[in-house]
C-alpha cells in the first residue's frame, strides 16, 4: 500500500464527526503545500509496538541528533487523538514561537512548542491555524 492508500485508510478508520474534520484539515495542509511529500506513520517503533497515534506529515526537513547524526521528519503533522485533533508543526525557530504568536488568538487549544491541540475545528479559528501551519512549511 502507498503512501497516499495509507492515508486514505487512516482517514476512513475515524468515527465521524473527526473524520470530516481531519480530511478538511488534510485538505486545507496540501492546498497551503500541494508539493510537499506526504508521509504515514503508523505509530510503531522498529520493533512493531505501538509508541504513539498514526500521523499524517506533510514537507520534509533534517534534523541533526546528538552525536551529530541526522534525521528526515516532515514539517507539519497530523493526528486524531482521544480528545479531539493534534496539529504538529515542527522546525520553528524556538520553542516558544508557537505559543507566543498565536497561542493567545487561535481560540480554544492548547498550544506547546510544537503542538496545537483541540477538541474540534469550531474551536480554533481556522485563519490562524493556517498561518501556524504555514509557518511550519
Amino acid at each position: 500500500m502507498d503512501v497516499a492508500e495509507r492515508i486514505e485508510a487512516y482517514l476512513a478508520s475515524q468515527p465521524e464527526p473527526k473524520q470530516a474534520e481531519l480530511r478538511e484539515l488534510d485538505r486545507r495542509i496540501r492546498a497551503l503545500a500541494p508539493d510537499a511529500e506526504l508521509w504515514f506513520l503508523d505509530g510503531t517503533d522498529d520493533t512493531g509496538r505501538v509508541v504513539t497515534n498514526p500521523n499524517i506529515g506533510y514537507g520534509r526537513r533534517t534534523t541533526t541528533l546528538a552525536g551529530g547524526r541526522t534525521r528526515d521528519f516532515y514539517r507539519i503533522g497530523l493526528t486524531a487523538n482521544t480528545g479531539g485533533i493534534s496539529v504538529y508543526v515542527m522546525g520553528l525557530p524556538d520553542r516558544e514561537h508557537l505559543r507566543s504568536t498565536f497561542g493567545a488568538t487561535i481560540g480554544k487549544a492548547t498550544v506547546t512548542g510544537y503542538c496545537i491541540r483541540f477538541r474540534r475545528l469550531a474551536d480554533v479559528d481556522l485563519e490562524v491555524l493556517e498561518a501556524a501551519i504555514r509557518a511550519g512549511l
